[in-house]
């Protein structure tokens, strides 16, 4: 995503959600754990215009998604999504599903890592919402369950039926997918579906921990390094490496790989500059 804005000013009246930034890390926090953070037509805009907002603003280095109360997000509202979809002409319809998609998008094009801290409940799109973090950390409460088809339609929603098969491999994927069960936090970790799994209540600060990791390395070179995990999916070898060639030619003129190598000579830690 660009860094260069229109005329629009930040903003940081977010009203579905929480966004808090403390030394290079975001936490934004679905905030309604009174409907276990069910997303509405407000909260899927929010998410979409903030992620874009941040990654012009090259202030955050890493960020980290998570849910209040009870549960990490229970999918797409039944009273204000689906009862309102009802009504929608096939041409809203489609503006709705592809606003869902953006914010998929939006985590997966942003320039920094997103960690998604699960804890109980990730059904629907709370869980294509896990599953386009780069990782996700979870605790013993956690569980998965993408209920597309439960509701009549497509598994493949939001980008799933592209992101689940290059997670857990194809099997696991068809499975989860056109069946609908929930996978309990132990299985999510053995079909790697789970980046790292805690101790019960713990989820949040691991996935913190491991934000401020991020924040503190070089973020230029995560950065192009996500865009490449991305890009590559669908390349064959010899463009992947011509264009791991060209990243690499590129960051080898930063100022980062000088300083690893002034570090290294002085022998001390590298103080990581993100450029």
């Amino acid at each position: 995503m660009s860094p260069f804005t229109g005329s629009a000013a930040r903003t940081s009246d977010w009203r579905h959600l929480r966004c808090e930034i403390t030394d290079g890390v975001a936490t934004v926090t679905l905030a309604r754990p009174e409907k276990l953070n069910a997303l509405t037509f407000g909260a899927y805009a929010d998410l979409r215009d903030l992620l874009a907002e941040l990654s012009r603003e090259r202030s955050v280095r890493a960020l980290v998604l998570a849910g209040a109360g009870r549960g990490f997000c229970s999918g797409g509202d039944v009273d204000e999504i689906i009862g309102v979809t009802l009504a929608m002409d096939t041409a809203q319809l489609l503006d709705f599903n592809r606003m869902t998609g953006q914010v998929v998008r939006a985590v997966r094009e942003c320039p920094f890592p997103v960690i998604a801290a699960v804890h109980g409940v990730a059904a629907g799109a709370g869980a294509v919402l896990a599953l386009a973090a780069d990782f996700r950390v979870a605790d013993p409460t956690a569980r998965f369950s993408f209920l597309f088809t439960r509701v009549g339609l497509s598994g493949g929603d939001m980008g799933a039926a592209y992101l689940l098969p290059r997670v857990v491999g194809l099997g696991h994927a068809t499975r989860l997918l056109m069946l609908g069960d929930p996978v309990r936090a132990a299985e999510a970790e053995r079909i790697g579906l789970i980046s790292q799994l805690t101790d019960e209540g713990s989820g949040d600060e691991a996935a913190h921990t491991l934000a401020r990791r991020l924040a503190e390395g070089p973020a230029l070179a995560q950065a192009q390094t996500k865009a490449l995990l991305t890009a590559e999916l669908d390349m064959p070898l010899s463009a992947a490496v011509e264009l791991d060639a060209s990243t690499q030619a590129l960051l080898m003129t930063g100022e980062d790989y000088k300083e690893f190598h002034t570090a290294f000579t002085e022998k001390r830690p590298p103080k990581w500059q993100g450029h």
